[in-house]
Formats: structure tokens, C-alpha cells, sequence
């Protein structure tokens, strides 16, 4: 086989290989397109705990946490402040409009290590539960860059209603 052909195998490969990955996040999209985070902002009253600069790593699946969403507005990582109040946390992302969770959509909040494309030392990542929709809980990710994750994960739960109850994975 001359160079030439095997350039070009090389490239035909690669270009397979590229469309594959296109359409493979296109299906995600496509299939994750009902899923649309809480826009809006918080109520005027609403009293604040602590914001917490942080990156955001990425949401999943509820329990797994290797399985991204293509939700829009939260395909991909971003820096990120996270607002909590005694009204719920607000997200905002570079770039994108505020996501406001509120505390009645809450499920529960933990620490991690491992998310989709990234693993830090033992609980350095924050894991928000909550609900997008009426049915659906998903994972949210985010790595505090001024404070620790025990900080924001401790911020979070103690806005939360005694009668919530946790959804442990």
C-alpha cells in the first residue's frame, strides 16, 4: 500500500469515526429534548446563605452518574456560581440563563468523587439531586473553587424542609 492510500484510509476513518460521535450526540439530544431546566429568578425576599464560585462538572442520569444529559443549557462543563438561598439554589453558567431550583424540587445533595469525565480526590465534587420535571430527578455536579465541597453540599442541606426525605444511591 502506497502513503497515499494509507493516508487516506487514515482519514476515512477518522472522518467515520467524527460523524459516528455527531450522530450519536444528536440521538442524545434528540432523546433528552423533553427535559427543560427551571428558568426564572428567585423571589424578591429571598435571603442568601452563601455563593459559591464553583465548576460545573455535569448533570446525569439520577444513580449514574457516567450516563450524561444533553439538557440545554447543561450539556457541557462551565464555570459556575452557585447562589444558595433559603428560597433554593440558583445556577448561573457563563453564558447561559440563570437555572433557578427551588427547594420544594430538592431531592437531596451529597458529596462524590466520580461524575462523567472526571474523578478528584474522595468527595471533592458536590452531587445536587433535584427535579427537573414532575418525574425525573437528575444529578448535577459541581466542584466549588473558593470553599469546599462540604461547604456547598452543607449550604444546600440546610435549606432543605425537615420533611424531605434523601434519595440515597
Amino acid at each position: 500500500m502506497t502513503r497515499e492510500a494509507a493516508l487516506l484510509v487514515i482519514v476515512l476513518v477518522a472522518l467515520a469515526l467524527l460523524g459516528l460521535l455527531a450522530w450519536a450526540w444528536w440521538r442524545r439530544t434528540r432523546r433528552d429534548a423533553g427535559l427543560v431546566p427551571p428558568g426564572g429568578d428567585l423571589p424578591s425576599g429571598a435571603a442568601v446563605t452563601g455563593v459559591f464560585p464553583s465548576l460545573y462538572v455535569a448533570t446525569t442520569r439520577h444513580g449514574e452518574p457516567l450516563e450524561r444529559l444533553a439538557i440545554k443549557g447543561l450539556g457541557f462543563r462551565s464555570r459556575a456560581e452557585v447562589t444558595v438561598t433559603d428560597a433554593g439554589v440558583a445556577i448561573d453558567l457563563t453564558g447561559r440563563p440563570r437555572i433557578v431550583v427551588t427547594v420544594d424540587r430538592i431531592a437531596d445533595v451529597a458529596q462524590a468523587t466520580v461524575t462523567i469525565d472526571r474523578v478528584v480526590e474522595r468527595d471533592g465534587l458536590v452531587r445536587l439531586s433535584w427535579r427537573i420535571d414532575d418525574a425525573t430527578i437528575v444529578d448535577s455536579y459541581f466542584r466549588p473553587q473558593d470553599a469546599s465541597a462540604r461547604a456547598l453540599a452543607d449550604a444546600i442541606a440546610g435549606i432543605r424542609h425537615p420533611n424531605q426525605t434523601g434519595t440515597s444511591s
